[in-house]
């Protein structure tokens, strides 16, 4: 009993310095359009994109910072945002297609308001 507890109050030592991970942030691709189109998160946050789609879509950066492969209906790409920036992105098939990645210092994942909402 005494080496359990030992090990568990080594293993809180080890980890009191470690930040905490950032949870998983999803957009939804749906109705060729992403959802939400802008969304603000921390550096660290990792963003989960899905295909809702019956059509094939892909995800580039326009600075070529990250890529996806296509994604068939339910597929997933996801990215992790390590630097404060803006990160407009688009579907290489469906150019139309945009979003846009801020990432903020301090940031809790959010959508910008909706006009009219």
């Amino acid at each position: 009993m005494k080496v359990l507890s030992l090990l568990a109050g080594s293993l809180l030592l080890c980890t009191a310095g470690v930040p905490a991970a950032h949870a998983a942030t999803a957009v939804a691709i749906e109705k060729f359009a992403f959802a939400p189109r802008e969304i603000t998160v921390a550096p660290g946050t990792t963003i989960v994109w899905s295909n809702r789609d019956e059509t094939p879509h892909t995800l580039i950066a326009n600075d070529g910072s990250f890529v996806s492969k296509a994604m068939d209906t339910d597929d997933h790409y996801e990215h992790t945002f390590a630097a404060p920036g803006d990160y407009p992105y688009f579907c290489t098939l469906h150019p139309f297609m945009t979003g846009v990645v801020h990432v903020r210092a301090n940031a809790a994942a959010s959508a910008p308001p909706q006009p009219g909402g």
